[in-house]
């Protein structure tokens, strides 16, 4: 049984017309024609089984005004404050956003991201970008204006924060108030972000001659439920970490709640250490120390780079800072 998807070229042959007249027919852009010709190429069409692949249109001819934002979910404080980020800075070049949410799975991105392009967005913006993500290669073979948000797949133009460094700093912070048994709940490999801030936390490590305990690196997802969870297992053994760092403030705020379950006194007995510094770690009933991103200064870039042309490879990225609270203090 043969799958392969019937082309426009096809599609011309069967009809006795050309690619263009083609095109320009099923290009539902355009004013519908009626003609005998247009009318027998849809039948064909139909006929043949034919789709239009909405990711090959091309978006350089002509503008709506509108950049389409894909994030896994705006349950997620991170992607929420991003988007409305992007939203401001789109509307300073007089453009409007349109948002669609996908979760983590490549099918739904990539679902996602035809929804939006059949919307005639002028470009897409992605926080959604996974390692093994085929949808950015295949927005460059097909010329579409794009660019990556927060995570990047080192070739697609990029903007994001400086996620390496960052991770460099808030284990420096924790080896400084003099904490070595540290554990970190890791995120997910699939994304750069907990990649990077990963390879921030060893790099402080391996530079201060602490060893990483390997059983106290916890994989998990960004949410609250998979902090609490991955904090549950670090502190609840016999043997547990003074101090641990979580690559997402979501992921420190479950982790939190893993300790008060066990009647670990935050910022006494443990020292936490989040990412992303969003509104609610300044608020909580132990403040959290967090690592800082400038979102405003990563979203105008990201919606910068929608322009820009040549910017295969362009990747910005932003300086990290580290804001220190209650919830991180000197080993006793």
């Amino acid at each position: 049984m043969n799958n392969k998807p019937v082309t426009m070229q096809e599609v011309a042959r069967a009809a006795g017309v050309s690619t263009s007249t083609v095109s320009r027919v099923l290009d539902e852009r355009l004013p519908r024609s009626n003609s005998p010709a247009a009318e027998r190429v849809r039948q064909v069409a139909e006929a043949l089984g034919y789709k239009r692949d909405i990711l090959a249109s091309s978006l350089r001819r002509g503008g709506s005004g509108t950049i389409g934002v894909l994030v896994p979910r705006l349950s997620d404080t991170v992607m929420a404050l991003i988007y409305e980020a992007i939203s401001q800075a789109a509307k300073e070049r007089h453009y409007f956003t349109i948002v669609a949410t996908s979760g983590d799975a490549p099918e739904s991105e990539r679902q996602a991201a035809e929804s939006l392009l059949n919307r005639r967005v002028d470009g897409l913006i992605l926080a959604t970008s996974r390692l093994d993500d085929q949808l950015p290669s295949h927005l460059r073979e097909q010329g579409i204006a794009h660019s990556l948000v927060l995570r990047t797949d080192g070739t697609s133009p990029s903007s994001l924060g400086d996620d390496i460094q960052g991770g460099y700093l808030a284990t420096r912070h924790l080896l400084d108030l003099g904490h070595t048994d540290i554990g970190l709940v890791a995120g997910p490999g699939f994304a750069s972000s907990a990649r990077d801030r990963q390879a921030g936390f060893r790099r402080a490590m391996q530079e201060a001659s602490v060893e990483v305990n390997e059983q106290w690196i916890m994989g998990s997802e960004f949410g609250m439920e998979s902090g609490e969870e991955s904090g549950m297992k670090l502190l609840s053994g016999a043997s547990r970490p003074t101090a641990i760092f979580a690559v997402n403030d979501n992921l420190a705020i479950g982790v939190m709640a893993a300790a008060h379950r066990l009647g670990i006194e935050l910022g006494a007995s443990l020292s936490l250490v989040g990412y992303n510094n969003i509104p609610l770690c300044s608020r909580l009933p132990v403040p959290l120390t967090s690592v800082h991103i400038p979102f405003d200064y990563i979203a105008h870039h990201a919606v910068d780079l929608l322009f820009t042309d040549n910017s295969e490879h362009v990747i910005r990225r932003a300086m990290p800072s580290l804001i220190p609270r209650a919830s991180s203090s000197r080993l006793k």
